[in-house]
């Protein structure tokens, strides 16, 4: 399985280009900004891009997904929840991070509970509201990605539009700290842990 980490952009978000080893197509998560950075990488290791997938709407998760689309010709993903964060700069904060606001439509609603397909691999769509209505996280076998829901000893901050602390508590004990300990946790910031060492370490869960 390939797993890229690229961490891009002045708030250090991670993108992640995610994919086959024997067909080399990929999805790529959450470009949040440089995209000529994603670029670079596509076109040395010759990956295919099939989709965009966005685990929230916020600015620097989406800085760079224009940008992609238009170069790949290829659809964007995001939960229905998230989608009018999506087409507002003011509501995506784009207008206030970046020169240009970042405004466009998905082509594709994701809900929880769905399988995304990328050439053999099966995906699960696992919505998990609390940093943002629409937040998800995306697990294939024992790797979870986990946007801004859940980090290295930490949490997503809650006191944005939208946000609740309560909800994000809720999504983390029920949809994830029910997965195998050994699932590896692949967050929207800083580095990967795995179930197990947040449900024994994080603060905000013990």
């Amino acid at each position: 399985m390939i797993i890229e980490t690229l961490r891009l952009g002045s708030y250090g978000a991670n993108c992640y280009l995610v994919g086959s080893e024997k067909s080399k197509d990929i999805m790529i998560i959450d470009p949040g900004a440089e995209s000529s950075k994603v670029k670079n990488i596509i076109q040395k290791k010759s990956y295919n891009p099939k989709f965009i997938l966005l685990t929230h709407g916020h600015g620097d998760h989406i800085g760079g997904v224009k940008d992609l689309k238009k170069e790949y010709n290829i659809p964007v993903y995001i939960h229905k929840k998230d989608s009018n964060m999506l087409k507002d700069e003011k509501l995506n904060f784009t207008k206030m991070m970046f020169k240009n606001g970042v405004s466009l439509n998905a082509d594709k609603f994701l809900e929880d509970g769905a399988t995304i397909t990328l050439d053999n691999m099966k995906f699960e769509v696992i919505h998990t509201p609390g940093h943002t209505p629409g937040g998800i996280c995306l697990k294939h076998k024992d790797v979870v990605f986990t946007g801004d829901t859940l980090f290295k000893g930490s949490i997503g901050r809650t006191d944005l539009p939208g946000g609740s602390y309560d909800q994000i508590i809720k999504s983390i004990k029920e949809k994830l700290m029910t997965l195998d300990d050994n699932t590896v946790v692949y967050p929207g910031h800083e580095g990967k842990s795995t179930i197990k060492q947040e449900r024994e370490n994080n603060p905000f869960i013990k």
